[in-house]
């Protein structure tokens, strides 16, 4: 039987930090499991963060107008990015599963793994105009965002002062991952590790490792499939999924909530 490939986006500096503590748990415990496992460390790596004309090795068809979407895809197909970009479509490529592991920044990834997304994820390569969301390339792989952040869970809800987790989620679920077809498993989330004690950390880290035991074998959490939305008149939800949820109390999810209520953990937890 082949072994299940698993590859960690990880980017921390430190590899005494609690996120390099969370991926290293990935490594053990996956690979005790039998599965293949590769880390792209992006930091010792130095990895590029700036999409730019230097990723592409060869000519570029338009210098004076330079358009990095059109272009990185005419340099994918002619096998012209540079080198750093094209190991990691390799890795990718391979991967069954794909964890990106961070503190989180500003609401978002840091900016190396944002730049990471910029690079790797090139058109042609990750996604098309045909081929997006629940028809993406990537449909039969999974991918999730385990990270942590320097705020309270309760900063984070929809009361709190930070707003909803479910919406900051949203982006980079639906617009990076969803969008290139990965099955989205859900987050795992590791609140404030900073600011509790040391086996308040060890219970969370033994919380991550019990759910690695079953982690490949998760459902995934459900976003809208494309055939929803009507193509022709600008991707508008289409009227008869509007009257199937008219009755009902919240949204499809919180990027589509119908003006109804957001539908509480839509972006947390898969099944809700």
């Amino acid at each position: 039987m082949v072994s299940k490939k698993v590859l960690i986006v990880y980017a921390h500096q430190s590899s005494g930090s609690f996120n390099s503590a969370a991926k290293d748990a990935v490594v053990e415990v996956l690979t005790a499991k039998g599965y293949v496992v590769e880390v792209s460390d992006l930091y010792a790596m130095t990895f590029k963060a700036t999409a730019t004309a230097e990723d592409i090795t060869g000519k570029v068809k338009n210098a004076d107008h330079f358009c990095y979407g059109e272009e990185t895809k005419l340099a994918w197909e002619a096998g012209t990015l540079t080198a750093d970009i094209t190991e990691e479509q390799r890795k990718l490529t391979e991967a069954d599963l794909v964890i990106f592991q961070f503190p989180m920044y500003w609401f978002t990834v840091p900016a190396i793994m944002k730049g990471w997304m910029d690079r790797v994820l090139t058109l042609g390569f990750a996604f098309t105009h045909e081929k997006r969301y629940s028809q993406g390339i990537f449909k039969d792989k999974k991918a999730m965002l385990s990270f942590t952040t320097g705020s309270q869970e309760s900063m984070f809800s929809a009361n709190g002062i930070n707003g909803d987790m479910n919406v900051t989620l949203w982006p980079l679920q639906n617009g990076i991952l969803h969008y290139c077809g990965f099955q989205v498993l859900a987050p795992q989330i590791f609140w404030a590790p900073s600011h509790v004690s040391s086996e308040a950390r060890g219970t969370m880290l033994e919380g991550w490792r019990t759910r690695m035991q079953g982690l490949l074998g998760e459902n995934p959490l459900a976003f809208t499939p494309l055939d929803c939305f009507d193509g022709e008149k600008g991707y508008q939800l289409k009227p008869e999924v509007h009257e199937k949820h008219a009755a009902k109390e919240f949204g499809l999810t919180v990027g589509t909530h119908l003006g109804k209520a957001l539908p509480p953990n839509n972006q947390m937890k898969a099944g809700v």
